[in-house]
């Protein structure tokens, strides 16, 4: 699947719109990424164990948008873009949502 945030695939065509496609990944922190990122908030510096939680959360809501636009027949996403928020008051959970359009696409 070739995935691109411009919306125009270099060296193809774009044969056919099939749709807006979507992932969408809602997550917390495990009980030791709450524990190391407290204590890194604490003292400063990057919080690795957070990092490593976003990184994971925004590969799967990517893979999750492949899929939506592989159902859709398409052989391309156009136009992706990453959003996330918070959906707890105390920031515990976060919604990853990762999305674009699904083209099929042909070589020029």
């Amino acid at each position: 699947m070739l995935a691109s945030t411009t919306f125009d695939i270099p060296g193809h065509e774009i044969a056919e719109h099939k749709g807006l496609v979507r992932g969408i990944i809602v997550r917390s922190p495990t009980i030791s990424q709450g524990i190391l990122g407290g204590l890194k908030n604490i003292i400063g510096g990057q919080i690795g164990a957070y990092t490593t939680m976003c990184e994971q959360t925004r590969g799967q809501a990517f893979e999750q948008m492949e899929r939506h636009a592989a159902e859709l027949g398409a052989n391309a996403i156009i136009g992706v873009r990453y959003d996330a928020s918070s959906v707890e008051p105390r920031g515990g959970a976060v919604e990853v949502l990762c999305y674009g359009t699904a083209v099929l696409v042909r070589r020029k």
